[in-house]
Protein backbone atom coordinates (compact mmCIF):
# COMPACT_ATOMS: atom_id res chain seq x y z
CA UNK A 1 0.00 0.00 0.00
CA UNK A 2 1.41 3.33 -0.83
CA UNK A 3 1.99 6.21 1.35
CA UNK A 4 1.26 9.86 0.64
CA UNK A 5 4.02 10.86 -0.14
CA UNK A 6 4.53 7.88 -2.98
CA UNK A 7 1.14 9.11 -3.75
CA UNK A 8 2.15 12.69 -4.12
CA UNK A 9 5.24 11.65 -6.60
CA UNK A 10 2.49 9.51 -8.71
CA UNK A 11 0.04 12.73 -9.16
CA UNK A 12 2.88 15.20 -9.69
CA UNK A 13 4.48 13.09 -12.18
CA UNK A 14 1.54 12.18 -14.15
CA UNK A 15 0.04 16.04 -14.39
CA UNK A 16 0.63 17.07 -17.88
CA UNK A 17 3.28 19.99 -17.58
CA UNK A 18 5.09 20.59 -20.99
CA UNK A 19 7.54 23.73 -21.00
CA UNK A 20 4.96 26.89 -21.13
CA UNK A 21 2.11 24.95 -20.15
CA UNK A 22 2.32 24.08 -16.32
CA UNK A 23 -0.50 24.78 -15.23
CA UNK A 24 -2.03 21.21 -13.95
CA UNK A 25 1.59 21.29 -11.91
CA UNK A 26 1.42 24.47 -10.48
CA UNK A 27 -2.59 23.91 -9.24
CA UNK A 28 -0.93 20.55 -7.24
CA UNK A 29 2.19 22.73 -5.90
CA UNK A 30 -0.34 25.76 -4.80
CA UNK A 31 -2.32 22.98 -3.10
CA UNK A 32 0.47 21.34 -0.91
CA UNK A 33 1.86 24.67 0.36
CA UNK A 34 -0.95 27.02 0.84
CA UNK A 35 -1.82 25.39 4.13
CA UNK A 36 1.72 26.14 5.38
CA UNK A 37 3.27 28.83 3.59
CA UNK A 38 3.37 32.62 4.85
CA UNK A 39 2.31 34.37 1.47
CA UNK A 40 2.10 32.62 -2.27
CA UNK A 41 2.56 34.41 -4.96
CA UNK A 42 3.27 34.24 -8.69
CA UNK A 43 5.95 36.31 -10.85
CA UNK A 44 4.99 37.58 -14.72
CA UNK A 45 5.93 33.97 -16.40
CA UNK A 46 4.07 31.90 -13.77
CA UNK A 47 6.56 30.65 -11.83
CA UNK A 48 4.93 30.32 -7.92
CA UNK A 49 6.74 31.48 -5.10
CA UNK A 50 6.02 30.46 -1.21
CA UNK A 51 7.59 32.19 1.17
CA UNK A 52 7.80 30.37 4.76
CA UNK A 53 9.07 33.19 7.52
CA UNK A 54 11.33 32.43 10.07
CA UNK A 55 11.60 34.20 13.60
CA UNK A 56 13.22 37.89 12.92
CA UNK A 57 13.33 38.11 9.14
CA UNK A 58 16.63 35.83 8.89
CA UNK A 59 18.59 35.23 5.22
CA UNK A 60 16.54 35.13 2.18
CA UNK A 61 17.45 31.60 1.37
CA UNK A 62 15.26 30.17 -2.37
CA UNK A 63 14.98 26.66 -2.83
CA UNK A 64 14.21 26.09 -6.46
CA UNK A 65 12.61 23.22 -8.62
CA UNK A 66 11.37 23.62 -12.12
CA UNK A 67 7.63 22.62 -12.84
CA UNK A 68 8.21 22.00 -17.08
CA UNK A 69 8.48 18.83 -18.41
CA UNK A 70 9.89 18.50 -22.16
CA UNK A 71 6.71 18.12 -24.60
CA UNK A 72 6.49 19.09 -27.94
CA UNK A 73 4.16 21.56 -29.41
CA UNK A 74 1.53 21.37 -32.48
CA UNK A 75 2.85 22.81 -35.41
CA UNK A 76 0.71 22.11 -38.08
CA UNK A 77 -1.82 19.55 -39.34
CA UNK A 78 -1.31 17.52 -42.68
CA UNK A 79 -4.26 17.52 -45.02
CA UNK A 80 -4.58 14.40 -44.22
CA UNK A 81 -4.66 14.55 -40.64
CA UNK A 82 -1.69 13.68 -39.27
CA UNK A 83 0.22 15.79 -36.86
CA UNK A 84 3.49 17.70 -37.29
CA UNK A 85 5.89 18.94 -34.31
CA UNK A 86 8.01 21.16 -32.52
CA UNK A 87 9.84 19.72 -30.08
CA UNK A 88 10.16 21.62 -27.07
CA UNK A 89 13.20 21.01 -24.64
CA UNK A 90 16.27 18.75 -25.57
CA UNK A 91 14.65 15.57 -26.74
CA UNK A 92 16.90 12.87 -28.98
CA UNK A 93 15.52 12.36 -32.41
CA UNK A 94 15.24 8.61 -31.59
CA UNK A 95 13.83 8.66 -28.03
CA UNK A 96 10.40 10.38 -30.28
CA UNK A 97 9.66 7.98 -32.28
CA UNK A 98 7.05 4.77 -31.90
CA UNK A 99 6.20 6.27 -28.56
CA UNK A 100 2.32 7.52 -27.09
CA UNK A 101 1.59 11.36 -27.05
CA UNK A 102 -1.46 13.50 -25.39
CA UNK A 103 -2.06 16.57 -27.39
CA UNK A 104 -3.66 19.15 -24.86
CA UNK A 105 -6.60 20.67 -26.80
CA UNK A 106 -9.33 23.30 -25.49
CA UNK A 107 -11.62 20.57 -25.08
CA UNK A 108 -9.85 17.83 -23.72
CA UNK A 109 -6.78 15.24 -23.96
CA UNK A 110 -6.22 13.66 -27.38
CA UNK A 111 -4.04 10.54 -27.85
CA UNK A 112 -1.87 9.93 -30.77
CA UNK A 113 1.26 8.08 -31.31
CA UNK A 114 4.00 8.91 -33.55
CA UNK A 115 4.25 6.59 -36.31
CA UNK A 116 6.82 4.75 -37.91
CA UNK A 117 7.40 3.29 -41.43
CA UNK A 118 7.32 -0.88 -41.40
CA UNK A 119 10.83 -2.44 -41.25
CA UNK A 120 9.11 -4.88 -43.73
CA UNK A 121 9.48 -1.93 -46.76
CA UNK A 122 12.61 0.14 -45.67
CA UNK A 123 16.13 -0.13 -47.51
CA UNK A 124 18.72 -1.92 -45.48
CA UNK A 125 20.50 1.62 -45.74
CA UNK A 126 17.66 3.26 -43.70
CA UNK A 127 17.25 0.74 -41.38
CA UNK A 128 20.58 1.65 -39.98
CA UNK A 129 19.38 5.53 -39.59
CA UNK A 130 18.14 7.75 -36.85
CA UNK A 131 14.76 9.31 -38.60
CA UNK A 132 15.07 13.05 -37.88
CA UNK A 133 12.10 14.65 -36.23
CA UNK A 134 11.21 16.97 -39.33
CA UNK A 135 10.25 13.61 -40.99
CA UNK A 136 7.98 12.13 -37.85
CA UNK A 137 4.14 13.07 -37.27
CA UNK A 138 1.53 12.01 -34.89
CA UNK A 139 -1.30 9.94 -36.05
CA UNK A 140 -4.23 10.61 -34.01
CA UNK A 141 -6.75 8.42 -35.71
CA UNK A 142 -7.98 11.46 -37.93
CA UNK A 143 -9.10 11.34 -41.73
CA UNK A 144 -8.66 14.59 -42.69
CA UNK A 145 -7.13 18.12 -41.87
CA UNK A 146 -11.04 18.91 -41.44
CA UNK A 147 -11.62 15.86 -39.06
CA UNK A 148 -8.35 16.94 -36.28
CA UNK A 149 -9.71 20.58 -35.87
CA UNK A 150 -13.23 20.19 -36.24
CA UNK A 151 -13.99 16.59 -33.89
CA UNK A 152 -10.77 16.56 -32.31
CA UNK A 153 -10.38 20.63 -32.29
CA UNK A 154 -6.37 20.20 -32.53
CA UNK A 155 -5.16 23.67 -32.95
CA UNK A 156 -1.53 24.47 -34.08
CA UNK A 157 0.41 25.85 -30.75
CA UNK A 158 -1.18 23.04 -28.28
CA UNK A 159 1.28 21.72 -26.06
CA UNK A 160 1.94 18.02 -26.13
CA UNK A 161 2.79 15.78 -23.72
CA UNK A 162 4.34 11.91 -23.26
CA UNK A 163 2.03 9.84 -22.42
CA UNK A 164 3.13 7.38 -19.73
CA UNK A 165 2.18 6.43 -16.02
CA UNK A 166 3.42 5.97 -12.45
CA UNK A 167 4.38 2.35 -11.73
CA UNK A 168 6.97 1.36 -9.03
CA UNK A 169 9.18 -1.17 -10.54
CA UNK A 170 9.88 -4.47 -8.48
CA UNK A 171 10.80 -4.66 -5.02
CA UNK A 172 9.03 -1.10 -4.64
CA UNK A 173 10.96 1.59 -4.27
CA UNK A 174 11.69 1.96 -8.12
CA UNK A 175 9.30 4.39 -9.49
CA UNK A 176 9.25 4.55 -12.89
CA UNK A 177 7.75 7.56 -14.52
CA UNK A 178 8.16 10.23 -16.52
CA UNK A 179 8.87 13.69 -16.15
CA UNK A 180 11.08 12.84 -13.16
CA UNK A 181 13.47 16.07 -14.28
CA UNK A 182 11.88 17.82 -12.48
CA UNK A 183 9.00 16.79 -10.36
CA UNK A 184 11.47 14.73 -8.42
CA UNK A 185 12.90 18.16 -7.23
CA UNK A 186 9.11 19.67 -6.48
CA UNK A 187 8.36 16.86 -4.46
CA UNK A 188 11.86 17.16 -2.65
CA UNK A 189 11.06 20.57 -2.12
CA UNK A 190 7.35 20.37 -0.96
CA UNK A 191 8.41 17.86 1.85
CA UNK A 192 11.47 20.17 2.85
CA UNK A 193 8.91 22.90 3.17
CA UNK A 194 6.54 20.71 4.91
CA UNK A 195 9.24 19.31 7.80
CA UNK A 196 10.36 23.26 8.05
CA UNK A 197 6.89 24.46 8.54
CA UNK A 198 7.25 22.10 12.17
CA UNK A 199 10.99 22.95 12.89
CA UNK A 200 12.70 25.99 14.17
CA UNK A 201 14.43 27.55 11.14
CA UNK A 202 15.77 31.29 11.20
CA UNK A 203 15.86 32.06 7.55
CA UNK A 204 13.14 33.68 5.34
CA UNK A 205 12.37 30.63 2.62
CA UNK A 206 11.47 31.07 -0.56
CA UNK A 207 9.88 27.26 -2.36
CA UNK A 208 10.02 28.48 -5.91
CA UNK A 209 8.45 25.84 -8.46
CA UNK A 210 9.93 27.89 -11.52
CA UNK A 211 8.74 26.97 -15.26
CA UNK A 212 10.41 27.32 -18.71
CA UNK A 213 13.68 25.76 -17.49
CA UNK A 214 13.83 23.45 -20.37
CA UNK A 215 14.16 26.39 -22.64
CA UNK A 216 16.67 28.18 -21.12
CA UNK A 217 15.84 28.90 -16.89
CA UNK A 218 13.58 31.40 -18.19
CA UNK A 219 11.41 31.30 -14.84
CA UNK A 220 14.38 30.95 -12.57
CA UNK A 221 15.86 34.30 -13.88
CA UNK A 222 12.74 36.33 -13.61
CA UNK A 223 11.74 34.23 -10.06
CA UNK A 224 15.26 35.00 -8.63
CA UNK A 225 14.85 39.03 -9.31
CA UNK A 226 11.81 38.76 -7.54
CA UNK A 227 13.18 37.23 -4.38
CA UNK A 228 16.77 38.28 -4.13
CA UNK A 229 18.36 35.12 -2.61
CA UNK A 230 21.01 35.64 -0.14
CA UNK A 231 21.22 31.58 -0.86
CA UNK A 232 19.91 29.17 -3.93
CA UNK A 233 19.40 25.43 -3.20
CA UNK A 234 18.56 24.15 -6.42
CA UNK A 235 16.56 20.83 -6.53
CA UNK A 236 16.87 18.74 -10.03
CA UNK A 237 17.09 15.42 -11.21
CA UNK A 238 20.43 13.86 -11.21
CA UNK A 239 22.05 11.66 -14.21
CA UNK A 240 22.58 8.39 -12.72
CA UNK A 241 25.16 6.36 -14.44
CA UNK A 242 24.75 2.83 -13.01
CA UNK A 243 22.92 1.06 -16.18
CA UNK A 244 24.79 -0.25 -19.16
CA UNK A 245 26.10 2.21 -21.86
CA UNK A 246 27.20 5.15 -19.83
CA UNK A 247 30.84 5.12 -18.05
CA UNK A 248 31.60 6.26 -14.51
CA UNK A 249 33.21 9.32 -16.27
CA UNK A 250 30.30 10.17 -17.98
CA UNK A 251 28.50 10.53 -15.25
CA UNK A 252 29.15 8.88 -11.48
CA UNK A 253 25.58 8.68 -9.80
CA UNK A 254 24.23 5.49 -8.66
CA UNK A 255 20.47 4.65 -7.63
CA UNK A 256 20.15 3.90 -4.25
CA UNK A 257 23.37 5.30 -2.72
CA UNK A 258 21.97 9.03 -1.04
CA UNK A 259 21.25 12.04 -3.12
CA UNK A 260 23.96 13.76 -5.16
CA UNK A 261 25.68 17.36 -5.53
CA UNK A 262 26.88 18.65 -8.61
CA UNK A 263 30.60 19.60 -8.93
CA UNK A 264 30.78 20.83 -12.34
CA UNK A 265 28.17 21.18 -14.98
CA UNK A 266 27.99 23.43 -18.04
CA UNK A 267 25.87 25.94 -16.55
CA UNK A 268 27.67 26.77 -13.11
CA UNK A 269 29.73 25.70 -10.75
CA UNK A 270 29.39 25.43 -6.30
CA UNK A 271 30.03 28.05 -3.88
CA UNK A 272 32.66 25.96 -2.35
CA UNK A 273 31.72 27.21 0.89
CA UNK A 274 28.29 26.00 0.46
CA UNK A 275 29.81 22.57 -0.78
CA UNK A 276 31.67 21.89 2.12
CA UNK A 277 28.58 23.26 4.39
CA UNK A 278 26.29 20.53 2.48
CA UNK A 279 29.08 17.56 2.99
CA UNK A 280 29.00 18.31 6.60
CA UNK A 281 25.56 18.74 7.42
CA UNK A 282 25.12 15.35 5.15
CA UNK A 283 27.34 13.74 7.67
CA UNK A 284 26.19 15.06 10.80
CA UNK A 285 22.65 14.17 9.65
CA UNK A 286 23.57 10.73 8.18
CA UNK A 287 23.18 11.41 4.76
CA UNK A 288 25.14 9.47 1.85
CA UNK A 289 26.10 11.92 -0.29
CA UNK A 290 27.03 11.41 -3.55
CA UNK A 291 29.27 13.52 -6.43
CA UNK A 292 29.09 14.45 -9.94
CA UNK A 293 31.16 16.16 -12.17
CA UNK A 294 29.13 16.36 -15.47
CA UNK A 295 30.37 18.28 -18.89
CA UNK A 296 27.24 19.14 -20.07
CA UNK A 297 23.76 19.78 -18.25
CA UNK A 298 22.39 23.26 -16.83
CA UNK A 299 19.86 23.97 -14.20
CA UNK A 300 17.74 26.85 -11.94
CA UNK A 301 20.52 27.31 -9.81
CA UNK A 302 22.77 29.19 -12.35
CA UNK A 303 19.65 31.83 -12.59
CA UNK A 304 20.25 31.92 -8.73
CA UNK A 305 24.00 32.44 -8.84
CA UNK A 306 23.61 35.90 -11.34
CA UNK A 307 20.88 37.23 -9.71
CA UNK A 308 20.94 40.45 -8.70
CA UNK A 309 24.82 40.50 -7.37
CA UNK A 310 25.24 37.12 -7.23
CA UNK A 311 24.32 34.28 -4.67
CA UNK A 312 25.97 30.87 -3.46
CA UNK A 313 24.53 28.25 -5.14
CA UNK A 314 24.15 24.74 -4.66
CA UNK A 315 22.67 21.83 -7.22
CA UNK A 316 21.22 18.94 -4.90
CA UNK A 317 19.82 16.10 -6.85
CA UNK A 318 18.22 13.25 -6.77
CA UNK A 319 19.83 10.26 -9.22
CA UNK A 320 17.36 9.37 -11.92
CA UNK A 321 17.93 7.23 -14.96
CA UNK A 322 17.50 7.55 -18.59
CA UNK A 323 16.05 11.37 -18.30
CA UNK A 324 14.86 13.39 -21.26
CA UNK A 325 13.18 10.31 -22.53
CA UNK A 326 9.47 9.14 -22.01
CA UNK A 327 10.40 6.82 -18.53
CA UNK A 328 12.89 7.22 -16.23
CA UNK A 329 13.42 5.56 -13.14
CA UNK A 330 14.22 7.32 -8.89
CA UNK A 331 14.78 5.30 -5.91
CA UNK A 332 12.83 6.07 -3.27
CA UNK A 333 15.78 6.36 -0.25
CA UNK A 334 17.09 8.45 -2.47
CA UNK A 335 14.27 11.19 -2.77
CA UNK A 336 13.55 10.89 1.05
CA UNK A 337 17.25 11.38 2.29
CA UNK A 338 17.55 14.40 0.09
CA UNK A 339 14.63 16.07 1.52
CA UNK A 340 16.40 15.06 4.62
CA UNK A 341 19.17 16.94 3.44
CA UNK A 342 17.62 19.85 1.90
CA UNK A 343 15.77 20.62 5.54
CA UNK A 344 18.79 20.21 7.75
CA UNK A 345 20.91 22.51 5.62
CA UNK A 346 18.46 25.33 5.51
CA UNK A 347 18.17 24.98 9.37
CA UNK A 348 21.78 25.65 8.90
CA UNK A 349 21.78 28.82 7.57
CA UNK A 350 21.43 31.33 10.14
CA UNK A 351 22.64 34.83 9.61
CA UNK A 352 26.25 34.33 10.93
CA UNK A 353 27.15 30.94 8.52
CA UNK A 354 24.85 33.01 5.41
CA UNK A 355 28.01 35.71 5.91
CA UNK A 356 30.41 33.44 6.22
CA UNK A 357 29.23 31.25 3.39
CA UNK A 358 28.99 34.65 1.17
CA UNK A 359 32.63 36.15 2.14
CA UNK A 360 35.50 35.88 0.04
CA UNK A 361 38.62 36.72 1.64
Amino acid sequence: MSDYIEQLLEELTNAPGPTGFEGPVRAIVRRELAPIADEIATDGLGSLIARLDGPGGGPRVMLAAHMDELGLLVRRVTPEGFVKFQGLGGWLDQSLINQRWTILTSQGAVLGVTGIKTVHVMTAEARGKVFPRDDMFIDVGATSAEDAEQRLDIRPGDPVVPESRFVPLAGGKLYLAKAWDDRVGIGVMIEAMRALHTQEHKNTVFAVATVQEEVGLRGAETSANYVSPDIGINLESGVAGDYPGITVDEAQEKLGKGPAIFLHDISMLPNLKLRDLCIEVAREAGVPLQFNVLAGYGQDGAAMQRSGSGAPAINIVVPTRYLHSHHGVIHRDDFDQAVTLVTALVRRLDAETVTRVRAFD
